[in-house]
């Protein structure tokens, strides 16, 4: 049976997709500045991996980075509504761009719905 990390193209598809959400990120007044990295490279990288795994493909995020823990890692920052809805306008417009089905595409959107509101952690400005 296919995951769909094989249905929609495999590690080049999440590659593209994570690229150009940092597209939108990278001038984004309110989201830039969680990444204190000066190059958006590694935490593409490691985003890039992590969709790979969640959806079907190798478990090389876990090999390097150990279980996700992605309340965790985000606890750092001011997670809040605001941040949370620019972070979804960002993928919402990478999810556009792959022009997928859209059986995969809600699939997809589903998640990354799902996953945003999670990670709120401050109603605060």
């Amino acid at each position: 049976m296919p995951t769909l990390y094989d249905e929609v193209g495999g590690y080049a598809f999440f590659e593209k997709l994570v690229d150009d959400f940092y597209r939108g990120v990278a001038d984004d007044p309110v989201l830039r500045p969680m990444y204190p990295e000066e190059d958006l490279a590694p935490a593409a990288h490691r985003f890039t991996l992590f969709l790979v795994q969640y959806w079907g493909g190798p478990g090389t995020y876990s090999e390097q980075r150990g279980h996700p823990r992605l309340r965790m890692r985000h606890q750092p920052f001011t997670v809040n509504p605001d941040a949370r809805d620019r972070w979804l306008g960002h993928m919402r417009s990478a999810l556009d761009n792959a022009q997928l089905p859209p059986m995969q595409d809600a699939a997809l959107w589903d998640y990354m719905d799902r996953a945003a509101h999670a990670m709120v952690n401050t109603f605060e400005a």
